[in-house]
């Protein structure tokens, strides 16, 4: 590990620390809950423990909007898959690389002067084990420190003032396919974290870690084994390789001390070798994959799950962020998570006891006609459900969803979501499949086709009360970027050409555009500092994903050139 350094950590951000109780006499999570609710700074991937990605700052609005010109630029010295959505505490931007991260970089805010650099060492052989690209979508910041989840399944802390590593701790053996892409949760004194591997078979579990020593504190197994509550769920022994890994962001409700995440797939994709393979499956729904589960933030104990997707056949992830709030119900303020799933349908869910409010179309979806919000089962298109000596023809959404992993926004001025969506369809059939670590555990074959209405990428600002679309933006392309949403009536959207675009968020009319080079995937941000607004976002596109997805992934890998670099943006 090699760090450099520079100018002294900011005042603020060393204030909070003292407030987050380094020395152990508060909890870790004081200082972050401080900062999530500064309305200057973005603590967290999705901002705030709710993954809103929504930010009261309106300097930059409707009216100015137009205005905006580069205020810096930094290259981030690693290309390929770049996905980063950089948090900023007081006047310091933290951001990571691709490739380890290969680097994660402290930045004056203000200028995109360095201040340090943390290099970990990542071993070489990392990209055979990851399964959908070498990315790090970013660092989580709590009690003085930055936690970064590494693609050899390493969770490491580092001194935010100075960049040094404090501590690693393995969560997991990445050459069983399990890296680690996204950023872990903090709660109170605990650094929760899942990891990837769903694609090589690998077990999923949930693992929390001491903010100050790395110890492990808690760990829940995603997918059940004997002795264990719903094992049965599970053909034979199937549980042990049986993918419902948490590999993106988990979400926190402090009222009813649950954290929120989402599961992956099961393995392999041959549903026959862990259940039925056919629509008949009965119990054998493999919990808890492709699920939303809900734990216990001090034990990890779960309370409840609802499984979007039983005895999934079509890779359709359950993993998708969970957005946190509270909505006017039949005239009644519910506390709700809201989930694009890929599946293609959109859930509206009581955060409180998990039971389904409404579940929507928000993509053409054929694979399932409706979901009985009663029973969380889908009303399913037999014709479209792939099984041994049945292959099926034309099943949308595609494996990469009606929605991947970048992430939405809600926006509580307008009451809207806004989603970057895909409409890409499929053939699929089955094969025989064994086991081997480290490798891909599939027993799949999936030919992809553009779907219906001439474009497969679309930006859908969705009603979730009515579960209806109000307005969209479509793309030639999918797996465009995440959006962020302000106070300033405003919407942030990048995509695969590289255009990163301002939005009113109320009506859908296009008010700026800026062509960045690179596709982009990363959810932008926005912050504050001394006075003045600032609207950021990391460029780079994905290069293993267009290698699953035939013709069109030529065409996404066409679009641009690979890249890597920081852009800031004021007026």
């Amino acid at each position: 590990m090699r760090t450099t350094m520079g100018s002294a950590w900011c005042t603020l951000a060393a204030a909070m620390c003292m407030a987050a109780g380094i020395n152990g006499t508060a909890r870790a999570d004081d200082a972050l809950a401080a900062t999530a609710t500064d309305p200057n700074g973005w603590a967290m991937y999705g901002r705030g423990y709710d993954n809103t990605r929504y930010s009261p700052l309106k300097q930059i609005n409707t009216g100015n909007v137009g205005q905006l010109k580069l205020a810096f630029a930094f290259q981030l010295g690693s290309l390929r898959s770049n996905e980063s959505s950089p948090i900023v505490i007081g006047d310091t931007m933290y951001v990571s690389t691709s490739w380890g991260p290969k680097f994660v970089y402290a930045l004056d805010a203000r200028t995109g002067a360095r201040k340090w650099t943390y290099e970990p060492e990542i071993p070489d052989d990392v990209l055979q084990f990851a399964c959908c690209d070498v990315n790090s979508r970013g660092v989580t910041f709590a009690a003085g420190k930055i936690f970064v989840g590494r693609l050899d399944g390493k969770l490491a802390a580092v001194d935010a003032a100075t960049g040094k590593e404090l501590w690693v701790t393995q969560v997991v053996d990445y050459k069983q396919g399990s890296v680690i892409t996204s950023p872990p949760l903090v709660v109170k004194n605990m650094v929760i974290t899942g990891f990837g591997g769903g694609e090589y078979g690998a077990r999923g579990s949930l693992q929390a870690y001491d903010v100050n020593t790395g110890k492990e504190l808690w760990k829940t197994w995603t997918v059940p084994g004997p002795g264990e509550a719903n094992n049965d769920t599970w053909k034979g022994d199937s549980w042990q390789h049986g993918g419902g890994v948490a590999w993106l962001v988990g979400s926190y409700d402090a009222k009813t001390n649950t954290v929120f995440y989402g599961t992956s797939n099961p393995g392999p994709w041959n549903a026959a070798v862990r259940s039925t393979g056919d629509g008949n499956f009965g119990k054998l729904s493999n919990l808890y994959t492709s699920s939303t589960v809900a734990l216990d933030a001090d034990t990890g104990k779960i309370k409840w799950w609802v499984q979007s997707t039983p005895q999934d056949a079509w890779d359709y992830d359950g993993v998708n962020e969970l957005v946190l709030a509270d909505l006017p119900i039949r005239g009644t303020k519910t506390p709700v998570y809201l989930k694009a799933d890929r599946n293609g349908f959109f859930y509206v869910v009581n955060r409180e006891n998990g039971k389904i409010i409404s579940a929507e179309k928000f993509v053409p979806a054929n694979w399932a006609e409706k979901i009985d919000i009663s029973t969380g089962r889908a009303e399913e298109n037999p014709d479209k459900r792939p099984g041994p000596n049945h292959p099926v023809k034309g099943v949308c959404p595609n494996l990469i969803g009606g929605k991947n992993w970048q992430p939405m926004s809600f926006n509580p001025g307008t009451g809207l979501v806004y989603i970057p969506s895909n409409n890409v369809c499929m053939d699929w059939s089955v094969s025989e499949v064994t086991y081997k670590k480290g490798v891909f555990f599939l027993g799949a074959d999936f030919p992809t086709q553009p779907g219906p209405g001439g474009y497969m990428g679309e930006l859908i600002a969705w009603d979730p009360v009515t579960q209806k679309k109000v307005w969209s933006v479509k793309s030639d392309l999918p797996f465009n970027g995440g959006t962020l949403t302000t106070a300033g009536d405003l919407t942030f959207w990048g995509d695969l050409h590289g255009a990163f675009r301002a939005f009113d968020a109320k009506t859908g009319k296009e008010l700026w555009q800026a062509s960045l080079g690179s596709g982009i995937g990363a959810g932008p941000i926005t912050y504050s500092v001394g006075g003045k607004q600032y609207v950021a976002v990391v460029v780079g596109r994905t290069a293993s994903i267009p290698a699953f997805l035939g013709e069109v992934g030529k065409k996404m890998a066409g679009a641009t050139p690979e890249g890597g670099a920081l852009f800031v943006f004021s007026e």
